[in-house]
């Protein structure tokens, strides 16, 4: 752990010990031209992500205690590209479903969407007006398991229809939890004959609050 003065945002001492070991192979499997030098703690570079996560500001911003915004970045970004952070979000959602006497892999879960206004340097042709919450900006499809821990997020423009956006996360979600076999939605889903459509998509009961 670094010597600088904690921040509110710092990745716990219980919780580093479970994301350690997917960081630290993450690094020994690095090879190529500037992989040998690494000078900069991982834990660190993780707690300047959270810290990024949590107060919202440009990378650029970051206090001058956390390593080089641009290194903090070039790690955020790979981490994200090849699967690392939804690897470490996983084993922290699993870990949490086994402290509340639930089995790793969920049976049930909750879906819904959120529209949200963007900010200004967000691209146009990535956004949309939601007509009926009159925003102009994004939108959020959420699905959790009965927890609340998330299971997957789709981000569309706010265009899209909730039962557009939610088919597709539900989509993503037989591929990465088949162990899904109920799913709750509210009654604002459209429904076809009864059966609201995204459960066409994973062969699940698709239930309406």
């Amino acid at each position: 752990m670094s010597d600088r003065r904690p921040y509110r945002s710092d990745v716990s001492d219980a919780r580093w010990a479970l994301m350690e070991p997917v960081f630290t192979a993450w690094r020994a499997s690095r090879t190529g031209p500037g992989t040998a030098a690494r000078a900069h703690d991982l834990r660190e570079i993780v707690n300047a992500i959270l810290y990024v996560n949590r107060t919202g500001i440009p990378w650029e911003y970051l206090p001058h205690d956390f390593p080089p915004d641009k290194t903090v970045y070039d790690y955020y970004a790979k981490w994200e590209t090849d699967g690392t952070t939804e690897r470490v979000h996983d084993l922290l959602r699993d870990r949490s479903r086994r402290a509340n006497a639930r089995t790793a892999e969920p049976s049930a879960a909750v879906v819904d969407a959120q529209s949200v206004k963007t900010s200004g340097n967000v691209a146009e042709a990535s956004q949309g007006i939601d007509a009926g919450k009159k925003i102009k900006g994004r939108k959020r499809h959420l699905i959790t398991d009965t927890l609340g821990l998330i299971l997957t997020v789709l981000v569309t423009a706010a265009s899209v229809h909730d039962s557009a956006g939610g088919k597709q996360a539900l989509t993503e979600l037989a591929a990465a939890h088949p162990s899904v076999t109920k799913v709750w939605a509210d009654g604002g889903w459209r429904t076809r004959n009864g059966r609201p459509p995204m459960a066409w998509a994973v062969g699940c009961n698709t239930s309406s609050a």
